[in-house]
C-alpha cells in the first residue's frame, strides 16, 4: 500500500463518525415548483418554464441569440427572470465538468441530484454527508430577482410557495434537506408575517437581499427592518447573507473582470471577488449596532471562505477607533467581538492555513459546505481532503467544524 493510500485511509477514518452538515447547497428548481402549489388562479401567472424565441446568457439573463428558442423562467408570461438551465456542474452521469459548458445545459443536462429529493439523498449518502443547507438559483440568493414582478401579491406568492416547497422537501427528507427560506425583503410586515410562518413550518433559516437600497427599499441599516431582527432573534432563526445576495453583488460572471479576459478567466476571476464582497455585508452589520441591539441573533456568511475575514476583522477593529472613534458610543465592544459572538462563516475549498485561521475566528465560529452543484464545488470526494487538512486537530474540532456547528446554528437535531 502506497503512503498516499495510507494517508487517504487515515484522513477518512478520522472523521468516521461524524455527522457531516453540509452548510451550502443549491437547489436547481424542479419546473413544477411554482406551478403545482400555486392556487388555481395563479397557475398560469407563477414562475413556470416556457419556450420563448432566444439564447439566454446564464450569467446575465439577457438574451444574446435571437435564432432560435430556448426554455426560460418566466412569471405573468412578460417577466423573465433567467434561462431554465441546469445551474449547476455536475451533469445527468454525475461527472463534474470543469470549466464554462455548463452554461450551455439545459435543466435535463444536470444531475437528477441537483432537484429531486431521492437521488440528493442518494448523492449525499456516497459523498458521506448526513444534512444539507440550501439555497435558490432562480429567485437569486437573497431573492432579489422577484423584485422584477409588479404584482404584489403575486410577487409575495412566489416566495411562499418556494418556502412551502423547502418545508415539503425537508419532511420528505426526513430533515436530511434544508431549504433556507425567501423573504419578501420588500415588504416588512409581510417579512415578520413569514418568519413567523415558516418557523411553524419548522424551517430552519432564511436568505435575504443583503442591498435592498438598491431595489428602492432603505439599506439593513435602517430602522424600518427592526422587527425583522427582533423576530428573528426571538425565533432563533439564523439570517444567512449568501454571496451574491444583491444586485450590487450579483457580478459573479462578467462584471468584475477586465473586458479583455476570456470567459473561463471572467468567471474564475468574478466568483474569486464575489467571496471577499461579504466583507462589506460584515462590516455594516457590525458598525451599525444591529448585533449591539441584538445579541441573540445569529448572522451566516454562507460561501465566502473564510481566510480573509481575520484581517477584515483586525482592519474593522483598527479603523473605528483611528477614524470612527464616536461609533464607540453605540458599540460596547471591539468590532470582532461582535462576529465572535454572532456571526459563522463556511469554508470548502482552503487548505493550508485553513486551521490557523479557524482558530483566529474560534472553533465554534466556522461551518463546513461543499456548494454543490456549483461550478466551485467540493464533488465526487468532498470529505477526503478536508478531512486531511483537519487531521491535525483534535475529533471533538473535527465534529464541530464538519457538522456541530452548523446543528447549533439552525437548530437541528442529529441523529446518534
Amino acid at each position: 500500500m502506497t503512503a498516499v493510500v495510507q494517508d487517504l485511509e487515515e484522513a477518512r477514518s478520522s472523521i468516521k463518525g461524524i455527522k457531516v452538515v453540509d452548510a451550502d447547497t443549491h437547489l436547481t428548481e424542479p419546473a413544477d415548483l411554482w406551478t403545482s402549489r400555486a392556487p388555481k388562479a395563479f397557475k398560469d401567472r407563477v414562475p413556470r418554464v416556457i419556450m420563448r424565441k432566444g439564447t439566454f446568457n446564464m450569467g446575465s439573463g439577457e438574451s444574446v441569440d435571437d435564432s432560435g428558442e430556448s426554455p426560460v423562467w418566466v412569471v405573468d408570461d412578460a417577466v423573465i427572470l433567467g434561462p431554465a438551465g441546469g445551474y449547476g456542474v455536475v451533469n445527468s452521469v454525475n461527472e463534474k465538468v470543469r470549466g464554462i459548458d455548463f452554461m450551455d445545459w439545459s435543466i435535463n443536462d444536470i444531475s437528477p441530484a441537483a432537484t429531486f429529493i431521492e437521488p440528493r439523498l442518494a448523492a449525499m449518502d456516497a459523498t458521506g454527508v448526513w444534512g444539507q443547507i440550501v439555497y435558490p438559483n432562480l429567485a437569486g440568493f437573497g431573492g432579489q430577482a422577484f423584485s422584477s414582478v409588479k404584482d404584489l401579491e403575486l410577487r409575495n406568492l412566489c416566495a411562499s410557495l418556494y418556502n412551502d416547497a423547502m418545508a415539503e422537501i425537508q419532511e420528505q427528507s426526513n430533515g436530511r434537506i434544508m431549504g433556507m427560506a425567501l423573504l419578501p425583503w420588500w415588504d416588512i410586515d409581510a417579512t415578520v408575517a413569514e418568519v413567523e410562518r415558516i418557523h411553524a413550518l419548522g424551517l430552519k433559516g432564511v436568505n435575504t437581499n443583503a442591498d435592498p437600497q438598491d431595489q428602492d427599499g432603505p439599506d439593513l441599516g435602517d430602522a424600518y427592518w427592526e422587527p425583522l431582527w427582533e423576530a428573528c432573534s426571538s425565533l432563533g432563526l439564523p439570517i444567512n447573507f449568501h454571496i451574491g445576495a444583491s444586485l450590487t453583488q450579483a457580478s459573479w460572471y462578467g462584471k468584475a473582470s477586465w473586458p479583455s479576459l476570456d470567459l473561463e478567466r471572467k468567471l474564475a476571476l468574478g466568483s474569486t471577488l464575489l467571496y471577499l464582497n461579504n466583507a462589506r455585508i460584515i462590516g455594516n452589520i457590525i458598525y451599525s449596532g444591529i448585533l449591539e441591539r441584538y445579541p441573540t441573533l445569529k448572522i451566516v456568511s454562507s460561501e465566502s471562505g473564510v481566510g480573509w475575514i481575520p484581517f477584515a476583522l483586525d482592519a474593522l477593529d483598527y479603523q473605528v477607533t483611528e477614524t470612527a472613534p464616536h461609533a464607540l458610543d453605540i458599540l460596547s465592544m471591539k468590532p470582532s467581538d461582535y462576529f465572535r459572538r454572532q456571526i459563522f462563516a463556511c469554508f470548502w475549498f482552503e487548505g493550508e492555513g485553513l486551521l490557523d485561521n479557524v482558530r483566529r475566528l474560534g472553533i465554534d465560529k466556522c461551518m463546513f459546505e461543499t456548494d454543490f452543484p456549483h461550478p466551485t464545488c467540493l464533488y465526487p470526494d468532498p470529505l477526503t481532503k478536508m478531512a486531511g487538512v483537519l487531521a491535525e486537530t483534535d475529533y471533538e474540532s473535527r465534529r464541530k467544524l464538519l457538522g456541530g456547528n452548523a446543528a447549533t446554528v439552525y437548530n437541528i437535531d442529529l441523529p446518534d
